[in-house]
């Protein structure tokens, strides 16, 4: 029997987050619904973060109203108080079946990141995650800068599980483990990973890494040995936080898609019809890096 693996797509938030055009919310909206096309059925949408902080994503309230819930599972980011009172007024709020929160195992990164330290991070994330629970939805956790962070280097492998087992012990689902640099290689991956899995269920823990010096299939691979079968990704290889100086795309979609459909891997997305949306947001951003996509378009003549 072919091994399921869950890809998240984050695109049409980690991946647009720092694009420097803004993209009018239908859009947005288009692409999201050629994504649901294409089979992704796991899919984070926005972020309800401060309008000034990431001007991007500054409709997400009227994105959220768009969305059909009968399309993909759709998910949203919220940073703080604000985000969520933001998030509890949407109408269609229902379209959405997970809340992420999010932290990371630097101190100085999440303070350049949301302005807070760890423990305050966690302090915000409360509220939210007793929200999310008594709406009856699933709560993601990310974990930023688990291996390497651009401000302190690289991180204690001991804090790094600390802090994870903090995100499950606050009520997480999932926790997502982010090489948000893209500096970690293999066994550092398999190092981590190997230690979550002594405390946690593989079905419970996401790998997102970032493609900034190529290395990102290769971590997955070092998880899909391990019995990691969720990733996160982004069509195109578009994203990377706009606090993590150096920090390039985020691993392609394309790129993943393609590298499991080659295992004999399943993941219930039409590589042909993943291409078209990327085809779709290339038109609306700039020149996506994704190497699958790249080939593809040429091979099948997508202008």
């Amino acid at each position: 029997m072919s091994r399921q693996i869950k890809v998240c797509e984050v695109g049409p938030r980690d991946g647009l987050q720092n694009q420097p055009y803004q993209i009018p919310v239908q859009d947005k909206y288009a692409w999201i619904v050629l994504l649901c096309k294409a089979g992704i059925s796991s899919l984070e949408v926005t972020s309800f973060v401060h309008p000034q902080a990431i001007p991007q994503l500054q409709d997400a309230e009227t994105l959220v109203e768009l969305l059909d819930s009968s399309l993909s599972h759709f998910s949203v980011l919220i940073p703080n108080q604000r985000g969520l009172e933001r998030f509890l007024a949407c109408e269609n709020r229902d379209a959405i079946d997970e809340i992420a929160v999010f932290t990371a195992a630097s101190e100085t990164f999440n303070q350049k990141n949301i302005r807070c330290s760890i423990d305050e991070s966690f302090e915000k994330s409360t509220k939210i995650v007793a929200a999310a629970q008594k709406l009856g939805k699933r709560v993601r956790g990310y974990l930023s800068t688990a291996f390497y962070c651009p401000y302190e280097g690289k991180i204690d492998l001991e804090q790094s599980l600390s802090i994870l087992r903090r995100l499950f012990e606050l009520g997480c689902d999932e926790v997502s483990v982010g090489d948000t640099i893209g500096l970690a290689q293999p066994q550092e991956t398999k190092v981590l990973f190997a230690r979550a899995l002594e405390e946690f269920p593989a079905k419970q823990l996401a790998g997102h890494f970032h493609d900034t010096y190529g290395m990102a299939l290769s971590n997955v691979y070092a998880c899909l040995d391990l019995g990691i079968s969720i990733f996160d990704s982004s069509v195109g290889g578009i994203g990377g936080c706009p606090y993590a100086p150096g920090a390039s795309g985020n691993l392609a979609t394309e790129d993943l898609v393609h590298m499991l459909d080659r295992m004999g891997m399943k993941t219930g997305i039409d590589l042909e019809q993943l291409i078209e949306a990327s085809v779709f947001i290339e038109s609306k951003t700039q020149s996506l890096p994704s190497k699958v996509f790249q080939a593809l378009r040429q091979k099948k003549s997508f202008k």
